[in-house]
């Protein structure tokens, strides 16, 4: 993988995470939780956002693997105790993540698509080339965020969402099952148990971007 496509990787997935984790907490305070806010985390900042392993171990490995490269961010505190119905509250703080994942991909497709409509690129500059090629895999970082953070494994999104729809039982066994989340994932991320997941992303990925983005982007 050349330099260049590593540095706009590494870009592309801070900038999503960035989104994601800023995502959590304004909802969060929007349901009246300040927790977010006041430590800091409700910022645009990547600084903030940064965990040692989710946001640079990871992405860097995964790079060097040739795997495709996303990660995580240090979780944004939430308060339950601030909502009203506080698996409510937790639902659509966790479900807010991928969401606005969703959208920044759907956005910047269309973005893309709309450019390259205006301005065909044929032999163009690096730059531009460079340009295309950053809003691609910003599109692919946020599809691969959005659809690894639904899987119902402790701390992901999708066990907060799971535990909302479960009844009390369900939501014991969750709360135990979390103290081995972290080993399960690491352990799919590396043994390729999570191979479907970047199969499916890729191959939408690709449906939306189409051939003459594709082609531009492996140009670079």
């Amino acid at each position: 993988m050349e330099i260049s496509h590593i540095v706009l990787s590494l870009v592309a997935v801070f900038s999503a995470i960035v989104f994601h984790e800023y995502a959590h907490g304004y909802v969060a305070f929007r349901l009246g939780d300040p927790t977010a806010r006041a430590q800091g985390r409700l910022t645009f900042n990547p600084l903030a956002h940064i965990d040692p392993i989710g946001t640079v171990l990871v992405p860097i490995v995964l790079v060097l693997l040739r795997m495709p490269v996303f990660g995580w961010a240090k979780p944004v505190p939430v308060s339950p105790m601030y909502f009203r119905n506080p698996y409510q509250g937790m639902f659509y703080v966790a479900i807010a993540g991928p969401l606005t994942n969703v959208g920044l991909a759907l956005a910047t497709t269309i973005a893309g698509r709309f450019l390259l409509a205006l301005f065909p690129v044929t032999h163009g500059l690096w730059l531009t080339h460079a340009f295309f090629y950053l809003l691609g895999i910003f599109v692919l970082i946020n599809l691969l965020l959005a659809l690894f953070n639904m899987i119902p494994i402790p701390p992901l999104d999708g066990s907060r969402i799971l535990a909302y729809l479960l009844p009390p039982e369900g939501r014991r066994f969750l709360a135990v099952f979390e103290q081995y989340g972290f080993l399960i994932i690491m352990a799919l991320i590396f043994l390729g148990g999570l191979r479907f997941v970047f199969t499916a992303v890729q191959n939408v990925w690709f449906e939306l971007i189409g051939e003459t983005w594709w082609i531009i982007m492996v140009r670079l």
